[in-house]
């Protein structure tokens, strides 16, 4: 596999070895040694899967007390992923990256703890598949506003669709206080 550092650091973009034939394909999806190398070390405790509608876009969402790190993979489909370091103290506070991941690609994403997630549906529907390395609760769940000004995400589209929740997410200056610390 190839991983790509960004310029968050600890954000990773992995590209798994794809075994291709006229039948199809084989991929590993997760060895835990491979990636304990690549600095991708923690049990993982929950899977979760998505799937949406072109035009969706979910989050940007992070977890305080006791936030995810994510190792994230597009099934069927193609998403703009966003990664945005939320986390009080940290030299790229505010900042983000982008990846496209689709199912032609099979790249993955891996957000560590603290960090912000959202993604935008770019084909008719996306399968969204992703490992957690702590338990959702949503009672420590805050969301970032998608369109604050001062993160400059282009997304590609100006109204997405979206739950209120989503909608009605505070700014990175608004939720400063709630963001986890860096460490």
């Amino acid at each position: 596999m190839v991983v790509t550092k960004t310029a968050i650091p600890g954000v990773l973009i992995i590209e798994p070895k794809v075994f291709g034939d006229s039948r199809g394909f084989f991929t590993e999806l997760y060895q835990a040694d491979r990636y304990a190398v690549n600095g991708i070390g923690r049990q993982f405790v929950q899977d979760n899967l998505s799937r949406s509608v072109k035009g969706t876009l979910r989050g940007l969402h992070f977890q305080n007390p006791k936030p995810q790190g994510k190792l994230l993979t597009i099934l069927r489909g193609s998403v703009l992923d966003v990664a945005v370091d939320v986390r009080r103290g940290s030299p790229t506070f505010g900042q983000h990256v982008i990846v496209e991941l689709n199912d032609e690609n099979r790249r993955q994403f891996w957000i560590p703890a603290g960090l912000a997630h959202g993604f935008i549906v770019l084909s008719d529907t996306a399968d969204f598949f992703y490992k957690c390395d702590e338990f959702y609760t949503p009672a420590n769940e805050h969301v970032l506003l998608w369109n604050d000004q001062k993160l400059g995400i282009k997304w590609g589209n100006d109204a997405p669709l979206m739950s209120a929740r989503d909608k009605d997410g505070r700014t990175l200056a608004q939720l400063e206080g709630e963001a986890p610390k860096f460490e």
